[in-house]
């Protein structure tokens, strides 16, 4: 259907009114698409990475010993050729504040690349464990390849994995669009600068936030709604914001936590073996092998929380 030419003049006159908007300067108003990074090529080598990570899964050609190589080949310059150009103008980007991306910028993409790349082998090994932890860890996993098909969190983690590589050698910006892709997919947010350790499970996952200095151990579970947040934003004489301190919790090996439950503070440390019961809240350290509850005291209304010496047998579920 074709407008009208009322229609058309108003059209005109918004066009005028936001191309107008882009003079006031605001923080919004940048004009360096050029320079800016491009989240589409970003969530198309993020689904590169995925193919050669999980090749038998998302491939829709047929694969064989024979032309196996080749495929991944096909996949690993793709990501390559996108991360190099992307990596390159964010570092620009951060550096200069606008403009084509220089030699310097490119050479440290190329390298930073190159190296991620290299650790395909190992992050493959890592997933592995994660999948892994995911069925032996849910009584309602049937199969390895429905974890891989199904479950959100192997795609967070996943991305999370990646995004963590690039992070720990000072790529701004497109870590975190990797994660925060991943995030509006599954639910589940973790940041790229989080350290996680081996055989990491999230099940269900909805809800589920991980910062930015989080630390976790081995063999640790969280399910849906659990939040590993800061206590409190530290600020400098100015009142800002100070951002290179540890403000998020540690969680050490062999750790359960159920739904809900929220663990705040850089200080906070959830010892070894310790089970945290659904919709508690902890703002200090527990020990090791320590289980947490939340009750209501019936008489009068009460709530509390618990904290008991020597967990719940694995997989029992906590109040």
């Amino acid at each position: 259907m074709r407008t009208t030419e009322r229609t058309q003049y108003r059209l005109e006159q918004i066009t005028d009114s936001v191309t107008e908007s882009y003079r006031l300067g605001r923080p919004i108003d940048s004009l360096e698409s050029t320079a800016l990074p491009n989240q589409r090529r970003i969530v198309e080598a993020m689904s590169d990475l995925l193919h050669v990570t999980y090749m038998g899964f998302y491939s829709v050609q047929l694969l064989s010993p024979v032309n196996l190589r080749q495929r991944i080949g096909e996949h690993v310059y793709r990501a390559a050729e996108a991360l190099i150009e992307q990596i390159a103008r964010a570092v620009g980007y951060h550096r200069n504040g606008g403009g084509a991306p220089g030699p310097s910028e490119i050479a440290f993409s190329e390298e930073v690349v190159t190296h991620v790349l290299t650790q395909i082998p190992s992050i493959r090994e890592q997933l592995a464990l994660d999948v892994t932890a995911a069925y032996e860890g849910d009584p309602a996993a049937k199969s390895i390849e429905e974890v891989v098909f199904s479950y959100p969190a192997i795609q967070a983690i996943t991305a999370y994995r990646y995004a963590h590589e690039l992070h720990m050698r000072g790529v701004p910006m497109v870590p975190r669009i990797m994660t925060e892709h991943a995030h509006g997919k599954t639910g589940i947010e973790i940041h790229p600068g989080a350290k996680i350790g081996k055989s990491f499970f999230i099940d269900h996952g909805t809800g589920v936030v991980i910062g930015e200095t989080a630390v976790i151990g081995n063999n640790v579970k969280l399910y849906q709604g659990v939040t590993l947040g800061a206590l409190s934003f530290a600020r400098d004489s100015q009142g800002d914001v100070i951002r290179d301190i540890r403000r998020h919790p540690t969680i050490e090996d062999d750790v359960t936590i159920y739904a809900g439950a929220t663990i705040l503070g850089g200080n906070t440390v959830i010892g070894r073996g310790s089970v945290i019961g659904s919709n508690t809240w902890i703002t200090r350290s527990v020990p090791p092998g320590t289980r947490v509850t939340y009750s209501t005291i019936e008489d009068s209304g009460e709530s509390r929380q618990l904290f008991q010496r020597n967990p719940a047998p694995p997989g029992e579920e906590i109040g």
